[in-house]
């Protein structure tokens, strides 16, 4: 039988199809190999990409050269960009200002056939330490208002390049969805004395029914009303508002890995999308949101119901994915 579900944090309904129901083998695609050639992320090509901000590379070696283990550049075509000043004009019913922000790319790791599944874990700690640095380091110009950091891996999910990289645009207002998420939690926390997520951890964590994987300070589980199949969801077991691993930043990718290598298992090596969402510049810390890493594999396709409702179909429930992802082994 069918299912409704609303989403407890932004109210968005979903249909759960279990009619449908489609297990991981009817989700497999061919997925193309990656190609040989010239690749402007790969090491020895760092003369065509813009400038480095940051680099890991040994002490004493000259920016922008090879020998590097991570590298954060501008994107070359940006959609946003930091210079100049924020003006707004218009009306009230058309409203525009400038395209101020930063739009910067993460190249995880010089090897080109590596993704965040397989390049060595020390990679995956270093790529979410340049998240955090990035982010700490765009909040210091008072034009920026948040920073979403994203990954779009393989071609289906949007990736114009196969080398694994990662994307952080720098936005000077909130985005609409991250503003929904905000506001429900807000007013969860001033009826209810408690953050949204934490609550939902803890239902979660008793329920065991959509939980994927744990350590002793973050979690993986399959979200109760996820728009597509297989979404995963990764949040710290603590309270946290704003994206600050500090210490247990190796337990943190160490989840990451897990849950994409159980993706990729289940799903032979699907595409995906990866979205951090954090706690605007301005409110930091508080005690009604949750940061979280949302992990989409690009199985279905939006078409006219979705767009023209706002709802979306599920062919899998959430118990389901969970427990394959459980059972893959990983």
């Amino acid at each position: 039988m069918p299912e409704l579900r609303r989403d407890p944090i932004v109210g968005r309904w979903v249909i759960i199809a279990t009619e449908r129901g489609k297990r991981p083998s009817d989700f497999k695609m061919r997925v193309p190999a990656k190609k040989a050639g010239f690749c402007a992320f790969c090491n020895g090509n760092e003369y065509t990409t813009p400038p480095e901000i940051i680099a890991n590379r040994p002490e004493g070696s000259e920016p922008n050269t090879p020998g590097w283990t991570l590298r954060v550049v501008p994107n070359k075509f940006p959609a946003l960009r930091i210079e100049r000043q924020l003006n707004t004009t218009g009306d009230e019913l058309f409203s525009k200002m400038d395209g101020i922000g930063a739009h910067e790319v993460i190249i995880e790791n010089p090897d080109h056939y590596l993704t965040l599944s397989t390049m060595p874990l020390r990679s995956v700690e270093d790529t979410l330490l340049a998240f955090h640095q990035r982010i700490s380091d765009l909040k210091k110009d008072s034009r920026l208002k948040y920073a979403l950091v994203f990954k779009n891996e393989g071609e289906a999910a949007g990736a114009s390049l196969e080398h694994s990289h990662s994307q952080l645009i720098a936005l000077p207002i909130v985005p609409k969805q991250v503003q929904e998420e905000l506001n429900n939690s807000r007013h969860y926390h001033e009826a209810n004395k408690s953050c949204i997520f934490c609550d939902i951890i803890r239902h979660e964590i008793n329920d065991r029914t959509r939980v994927i994987s744990e350590n002793e300070s973050y979690i993986s589980l399959a979200p109760f009303a996820p728009t597509s199949p297989f979404e995963t969801w990764i949040l710290p077991k603590d309270h946290e508002s704003s994206f600050v691993p500090d210490g247990k930043l190796p337990l943190l990718a160490q989840l990451l890995q897990k849950t994409l290598k159980q993706i990729d298992k289940v799903l032979d090596l699907p595409p995906y999308n990866m979205i951090l969402h954090i706690s605007p510049f301005e409110d930091e810390s508080n005690e009604y949101y949750h940061w979280h890493m949302e992990i989409k594999p690009t199985l279905t396709k939006k078409a006219g119901f979705e767009w023209g409702s706002g709802f979306y179909i599920n062919p899998t429930p959430p118990e389901e994915a969970a427990k394959f992802m459980r059972e893959s082994g990983i």
